[in-house]
């Protein structure tokens, strides 16, 4: 297993104790559907912060949100202090997250996304927040 990182937030967004969230390196071995997807969006999106990290020099990281009322926003790319893209994973597109309108709406500035298992599905919504096939967002990633 592999450390994502520690939850995005501070004592005034009333975040919750940071304890790590760990992931599968190889995520064919979590039998439910749904963790399997978020492993294997994990790895992803790691290898793309270590890209960042490495070949761009950024000062990027891989966390997550959780706040003491439940919120909760599976990944929460950081640039130094600041989140820079939100991104949620659902194995399908019925309706857009709660928790990652909740967080739209607190940093209007910073990318929303919305990750399915649902093919071809690639939209943004009113609230701007894009809701995405999976496949054609890890793409575009490196």
């Amino acid at each position: 297993m592999d450390q994502v990182g520690y939850p995005f937030g501070a004592p005034q967004i009333r975040a919750v104790k940071k304890e790590a969230k760990h992931y599968h390196l190889d995520w064919t071995v979590v039998s439910d559907m749904a963790a399997r997807f978020g492993n294997l969006v994990a790895c992803h999106l790691l290898k793309w912060v270590f890209y960042l990290q490495d070949l761009e020099g950024r000062n990027a990281e891989l966390r997550y949100f959780r706040d003491v009322d439940k919120q909760e926003v599976d990944f929460v790319v950081m640039e130094g202090a600041f989140p820079v893209h939100f991104i949620e994973c659902k194995t399908s597109a019925k309706e857009v997250s709660q928790s990652l309108r909740y967080l739209k709406t607190r940093f209007p500035g910073v990318e929303a996304t919305q990750l399915v298992l649902d093919n071809d599905v690639d939209l943004l919504t009113k609230d701007g927040i894009r809701l995405c096939s999976a496949h054609l967002f890890l793409k575009d990633l490196i």
